[in-house]
């Protein structure tokens, strides 16, 4: 009767003396092994030998889909020990301003509502740059800022304006900054897109953030059960996978958009 060993090792020298790609690949290439089987050891013990390996493989190629089961959200139950609309509110706020980031900050071709939306920090504060001056379009290749009503901000509106991410040199002529609007080339398509990607990695960080916080204070639960933790705490993260995978796809299409591939 031929042995589960015996077979263990007809697979073994198989993989190693066939580069065998996985376990169900040396099946294929042992399938002489039943009809040897057969003849030696009879029907019965052959056909229990095949089934032997013909397990062992899917055994073995299944190993990989082992934890990707996914995880049923029950909100109702949830929400007796998590403000689960709490939860969702604080992830969305993450998506949400990663939308509105994109519509300000990522625009192939540098708009006037895009540069007034531009972020300065001034005195320990954040203000938009409209807030600061007065932004006009003098033609289709400038845009003049007049920064005579706040001329201290200048310095700080000049590196905001050059770290915005859209390919800005400002020039300064007193209290007026002149931007020459730049071309669009493939470089400043592809800089956009890795803007995007940066954005999108601040957003999901963020939600993780809120995650990791709900999950800490779970814990800290002395009425939950270890069991009823660690079924929320796999709801959270999987509420969490879930807008970050919409954020994910925001992503995705706003640098199709970019290196223009719409």
């Amino acid at each position: 009767m031929i042995t589960l060993r015996v077979l263990s090792r007809h697979i073994n020298y198989v993989a190693v003396n066939r580069n065998c790609l996985n376990v169900t690949s040396c099946i294929r290439q042992l399938s002489g092994l039943s009809v040897l089987s057969q003849e030696r050891f009879g029907n019965q013990h052959s056909t229990a030998a095949l089934t032997f390996v013909r397990k062992y493989a899917k055994g073995k190629d299944r190993k990989k889909e082992k934890g990707k089961a996914k995880v049923h959200v029950n909100e109702s139950q949830l929400s007796e020990i998590v403000n689960v609309e709490s939860l969702k509110t604080q992830m969305q706020k993450a998506v949400d301003l990663l939308k509105e980031d994109y519509v300000k900050h990522l625009s192939v071709r540098t708009t006037t509502g895009s540069v007034e939306s531009i972020p300065v920090e001034l005195d320990g504060k954040t203000h938009s740059l409209q807030e600061l001056a007065q932004i006009i379009r003098k033609n289709p290749k400038t845009l003049v800022i007049n920064m005579s009503v706040f001329p201290q901000a200048i310095p700080a509106a000049l590196k905001a304006i050059e770290k915005s991410g859209m390919n800005l040199n400002p020039q300064q002529d007193g209290t007026t900054l002149f931007i020459p609007i730049p071309k669009v080339t493939t470089e400043h398509r592809e800089n956009l897109a890795k803007s995007a990607k940066t954005m999108f990695i601040k957003c999901r960080d963020g939600i993780r953030d809120v995650q990791n916080k709900q999950v800490k204070s779970l814990k800290k639960k002395d009425k939950v059960s270890e069991d009823m933790a660690r079924n929320s705490e796999q709801q959270i993260v999987a509420i969490a996978d879930a807008y970050i995978a919409e954020a994910e796809k925001i992503l995705e299409s706003k640098q199709k958009e970019l290196v223009g591939k719409n």
